[in-house]
């Protein structure tokens, strides 16, 4: 191959480089979409950033006290393998990214030793009685959004929504104890 032929393939290459520029930035130039309020379809178990100010959506959960007497721990054991990512579950375990989830149901927020929590957590913790524990209900209202129930805290999870899954799950976190917290 000469030189000659290699300057046309180049050339040729640049050329089309140049076109598919020019017609991309023509073509964003003439259609704009428009930004849609609210989502049009909303996807179960992704959380939707807001702009405006948190609306109190904790009023719309319902209590997991009733759930409970039906909830099935090693359903909740199953549906915490995504927790697993960042939280330990065994006696005496490792925090990593979030704290070890050992005897946190009927503990204080906060509860474990050396692990770094928000400000917001340890403001929590701060609250007199059931406010400053991790109680079934509270438990309840976290797990499903995390921010919304105590915004400023680290966790980066969207949340559980379904009320029987919660209530599996917390009746796993019940059982990772020397002692359970009796159910309501």
């Amino acid at each position: 191959m000469n030189t000659f032929e290699f300057n046309k393939f180049a050339g040729a290459f640049l050329a089309a480089l140049l076109a598919t520029t020019v017609i991309g930035f023509v073509g964003n130039f003439l259609v704009s979409p428009k930004k849609l309020d609210k989502p049009a379809y909303v996807v179960e178990g992704i959380a939707v950033k807001q702009d405006a100010a948190p609306v109190a959506a904790e009023a719309k959960i319902e209590p997991i006290a009733p759930l409970l007497a039906a909830a099935n721990a090693e359903a909740g054991k199953a549906a915490a393998k995504p927790c697993a990512a960042c939280h330990t579950f065994d006696k005496g375990g490792k925090n990593g990214v979030g704290p070890n989830l050992w005897n946190v149901v009927g503990g204080p927020k906060a509860h474990t030793q050396g692990f770094s929590y928000s400000a917001a957590m340890q403001a929590a913790a701060q609250k007199a009685g059931v406010d400053g524990t991790w109680g079934y209900e509270q438990l309840s209202h976290f797990l499903a959004n995390p921010k919304g129930y105590l915004p400023g805290t680290k966790m980066a999870f969207a949340g559980v929504r379904k009320p029987e899954d919660r209530a599996n799950l917390v009746a796993y976190l019940r059982t990772l104890a020397d002692n359970p917290k009796p159910l309501p």
